[in-house]
């Protein structure tokens, strides 16, 4: 039997993406709720491993932090990184799109700084038994909440050609999505996946040699579209960004970091239509009702630097956006 190498500490698994960055950009929001004699409040809405929300406890000592992530196993290590901020700290396991449920359980009604980073974390890419990585063979998995939900074993085995073509489709990009989809389809009536290996090996056998060559490995993007599939990453997000823009108080802001074009596309339109004036076309003076909410803090996308992608290459296509709330809530 292989032996296994010794976990790594949580500190050394995770290298946090944009960290100075993302920090720099939420600590105004901070300053303005000590202004008003507030108590900062901040929510990690996809807390991982807890390495950006480390470091703003550090920086910030008053500042008090929700940490809300769907993976059991990831709050468990965060919960032991933060232990020694845990009189500051409410680690919650949902959704982030549930972000209005667990402030209203917590008794907290607007926050001052949120941070989305968003995709597959590193825990759940290194851990081999979690079937997120196309690299080793492993159970065909991939959910990010392993206490329920369908795995992507049952999507392979058990969606239409018709829905595997349309999700590899529209969530990997894959132009070869048809000769994926008809191959799972035909391989599984011989037998059902169960491997990340026998997906994989299905998937070299229908895709060119040469699209490799310029797009990577045949199996990312299939990867990618079941993982979002599973767990319907793209309909949360929908979802979440709203959210947290509605949860935001006076001066506070809302950093996203995305890792692909349809995560980032999904946040730039919702930032973009609260950073805007509601006022119809033509309209002779804006009244106060159509006045932006937010402001745009970022232009278009910041990217990590060659340093910091040098540092953590997973850090190479993470995309940066960020908006300020400048006009008051609506409160009920």
């Amino acid at each position: 039997m292989e032996e296994q190498d010794a976990p790594k500490p949580t500190s050394e698994r995770h290298v946090p993406v944009l960290k100075d960055r993302c920090i720099n950009l939420l600590a105004p929001g901070f300053e303005a709720a000590r202004s008003r004699g507030e108590t900062p409040v901040a929510i990690d809405a996809t807390l991982g491993m807890g390495g950006h929300s480390e470091a703003m406890l550090q920086r910030f000592p008053d500042l008090h932090l929700v940490g809300i992530d769907r993976d059991e196993e990831a709050l468990a290590l965060a919960g032991e990184r933060l232990r020694p901020f845990s009189a500051r700290t409410d680690l919650v396991h949902a959704v982030y799109d549930e972000i209005e449920a667990v402030l209203a359980d917590l008794g907290i009604s607007e926050v001052h700084g949120i941070l989305m980073d968003l995709g597959v974390s590193s825990l759940q890419l290194d851990e081999r038994e979690r079937g997120f990585a196309y690299s080793y063979d492993a159970p065909l998995d991939m959910r990010m909440d392993t206490s329920r939900g369908q795995t992507a074993a049952d999507v392979v085995n058990t969606y239409s050609e018709e829905d595997l073509v349309r999700i590899i489709r529209k969530w990997g990009e894959e132009k070869f999505a048809g000769r994926i989809a008809n191959r799972i389809v035909t391989a599984r009536t011989t037998k059902p996946f169960a491997t990340t290996g026998e997906l994989v090996e299905q998937i070299r056998a229908v895709v060119p040699a040469a699209a490799a060559k310029s797009g990577g490995h045949p199996a990312k993007r299939t990867f990618q579209a079941l993982r979002i599939e599973v767990n319907e990453e793209l309909d949360v997000l929908e979802r979440a960004v709203p959210a947290a823009l509605a949860a935001s108080a006076m001066g506070g802001r809302v950093v996203v970091m995305s890792y692909h074009s349809l995560e980032d596309k999904i946040v730039k339109s919702v930032f973009q239509s609260r950073s805007k004036s509601s006022a119809p076309l033509g309209f002779p003076v804006e009244l106060e009702e159509h006045k932006p909410e937010f402001k745009t803090l970022t232009k278009g996308t910041e990217v990590p630097t060659p340093e910091e992608i040098a540092e953590n290459p997973r850090a190479a296509s993470a995309r940066l956006r960020a908006v300020e709330r400048i006009k008051a809530r609506r409160t009920a």
